[in-house]
């Protein structure tokens, strides 16, 4: 066996194909699947599958440590009715300590009556300035996806799973988005979109339940639980305009997503 191995150490390698000495310069040294994948078919979801439900956690924050430190704003979510009221209780609530650090509460963008609603994960400085969410550079790119498809600011709900930016733009811990979550949540009931975009890893891992990652999360549709009662809303994640401008060779899948939304609102009568 030994000395087999040593033959086949000593045989000259076959040289690499046009298409093998690109994937060794753009990096790609390790072989996933044992089979090829046919990335033109791989992505078109299957017709007759039902989208997965994503159910509310019931009593989530009762576990949650710090559940001695949630005041009325939260207690109270279910009493509001409507967005200044949530805007009120948000700029009231002190149970987050990104609000001592942030400029501004970054609270929404767009139309009260849209259809549909994007969800980032947090702000970062150009939104802490403005106190708006999705401005600067990325802004521009979602501004510029949602024109592929016929749709802009007046014509949809933005908003993020943490309303103050963190420091340095690091990412919200899992402490300060269990904070935050409830009025996400409500935020969402009170919109009512027919379709739920989360942005991101963090928007859609948080409002989804799931612990998958963006890449394995995003392009999938699922039906996302609003409340207890009935109200289930279409979702699929997408990735983040930010993400996008560090990595332009995702911008391909973005563009499927698109696509698929943009033929969900067409079955769904919005144009």
């Amino acid at each position: 066996m030994i000395e087999n191995r040593k033959k086949n150490a000593d045989e000259p390698r076959k040289p690499l194909s046009q298409f093998e000495e690109w994937q060794v310069d753009a990096g790609i040294n390790e072989v996933l699947l044992e089979n090829p994948v046919n990335r033109l078919t791989a992505d078109i979801p299957d017709p007759t599958k039902r989208p997965e439900l994503s159910k509310p956690v019931k009593n989530k924050r009762a576990k949650s440590p710090d559940i001695s430190r949630l005041d009325n704003s939260v207690n109270m979510l279910s009493k509001i009715t409507s967005l200044d009221e949530l805007r009120l209780a948000l700029s009231e609530y002190e149970g987050c300590s990104l609000k001592n650090t942030a400029t501004n509460l970054v609270f929404s963008d767009g139309s009260e009556n849209a259809r549909v609603m994007l969800v980032g994960e947090a702000p970062g400085a150009d939104e802490d300035r403005q106190g708006k969410p999705f401005v600067g550079v990325s802004g521009k790119l979602l501004d510029k996806m949602l024109l592929s498809i016929g749709l802009d600011r007046s014509s949809v709900y933005i908003s993020n799973i943490i309303p103050w930016r963190p420091p340095g733009n690091r990412q919200p811990t899992p402490k300060e988005i269990d904070l935050c979550l409830p009025f996400i949540r409500r935020h969402i009931q009170l919109i009512k979109p027919l379709v739920l975009i989360p942005v991101g890893g963090i928007a859609a891992k948080s409002l989804l339940d799931k612990k998958e990652g963006i890449m394995r999360l995003r392009g999938r549709w699922f039906e996302y639980a609003a409340d207890e009662s009935d109200m289930i809303i279409p979702a699929i994640p997408t990735f983040h305009p930010a993400f996008l401008l560090r990595s332009p060779a995702q911008k391909s899948n973005a563009w499927r997503d698109l696509i698929q939304i943009k033929r969900k609102l067409t079955e769904l009568g919005i144009e």
